[in-house]
């Protein structure tokens, strides 16, 4: 009986997910939740690997889902190189469209790029799916499942300060630095990058707010 093999022991009675799994895998409230996970990255992979890749993608899934995101702006910059693209010039930028995981039937246009990803959680907000713009969340609802969202690449040469859009109803749409993190727990190890979140309210009334994005809010 080795020291490993007795904390596992001791872990899986309490249902908690042994160190020596830990050191080769990613942190999980409980067991269950971890082997849930495990079954579902699988099934994520595996289907990647025997049918091709997939419309879009569960960005909690990865276990290095920066390095996933590193590489879809390294392809769109080899798409661009004819006009010029270079990988340090190339920054991420967003649009949350209006469909769920369900309604996803081919990936993103060519022309664009870039990739569809789920499995996002607005902490401290909501979201408003026909305005697509964050809200107040609803009362008693900590956690509001965001629809899919557009990522894709483009040249920070090219680009135009956005942080105020024309609203369609006479008012500025104010753009809010949205923080993604992989576990609820809010440090740098879990921040992956920032989705760009349109709103009617300043930037600041979210940040006072505490909103952001969780890839697992178990």
């Amino acid at each position: 009986m080795s020291e490993d093999l007795r904390d596992a022991l001791d872990c899986m009675f309490d249902a908690r997910v042994p160190r020596l799994w830990l050191r080769l895998s990613w942190p999980s409230a409980t067991l269950g939740f971890w082997f849930s996970e495990l079954l579902e990255r699988n099934l994520q992979l595996c289907g990647w690997i025997s049918s091709g890749r997939p419309h879009q993608f569960w960005l909690t899934g990865f276990f290095n889902p920066q390095g996933f995101l590193t590489a879809m702006r390294q392809e769109t910059t080899r798409s661009n190189l004819t006009r010029g693209w270079a990988l340090d010039t190339v920054t991420l930028s967003n649009n949350v469209t209006k469909m769920m995981k369900e309604d996803v039937m081919a990936p993103p246009s060519e022309e664009v790029g870039g990739v569809y990803i789920h499995g996002l959680f607005l902490d401290g907000a909501g979201w408003d799916r026909r305005s697509a713009k964050l809200c107040e969340a609803p009362p008693k609802v900590l956690f509001t499942p965001l629809p899919v969202v557009h990522v894709f690449a483009i040249s920070s040469a090219n680009m135009v300060d956005s942080r105020q859009q024309p609203g369609g109803g006479g008012g500025a749409v104010s753009l809010y630095s949205c923080p993604v993190y992989k576990k609820p727990r809010r440090t740098d190890l879990n921040f992956i990058f920032s989705l760009q979140l349109r709103s009617l309210q300043p930037a600041e009334h979210w940040t006072l707010r505490g909103a952001a994005l969780l890839c697992d809010c178990k």
